[in-house]
């Protein structure tokens, strides 16, 4: 496995950790992450990393608050230089986004 691939893994465990404060779920299985981007950083042995994500909605009071959780967590790992969270609305989410583990936990299966 690459130290790339095994960098992916821990960030996804990591983002799995966020929780959405409204939907007892947490981001990644609500489908609310839609790339993780790794590239070799100038310091020796790490990585810089961009996390592109939405919200279930633009008026969520969790807009500035959540991608900054993400990006704090993501840059808290040992192999991680730098993270960056973009957020985008393209495109629009919606609940079939969602994991089957989280259609489960929410009863929606």
């Amino acid at each position: 496995m690459t130290e790339e691939k095994i960098l992916e893994d821990q960030i996804i465990m990591v983002i799995k950790t966020v929780e959405d404060p409204e939907i007892p779920v947490n981001i990644y299985e609500l489908g609310l992450i839609y790339f993780v981007n790794i590239k070799a950083a100038e310091v020796s042995g790490k990585f810089d990393v961009g996390v592109e994500m939405t919200l279930t909605s633009p008026n969520r009071p969790v807009v500035e608050s959540l991608p900054e959780e993400v990006r704090s967590k993501v840059e808290n790992l040992e192999k991680v230089n730098k993270s960056e969270v973009t957020i985008t609305w393209e495109p629009t989410w919606d609940k079939s986004f969602m994991s089957e583990e989280a259609k489960l936990e929410l009863g929606m299966l």
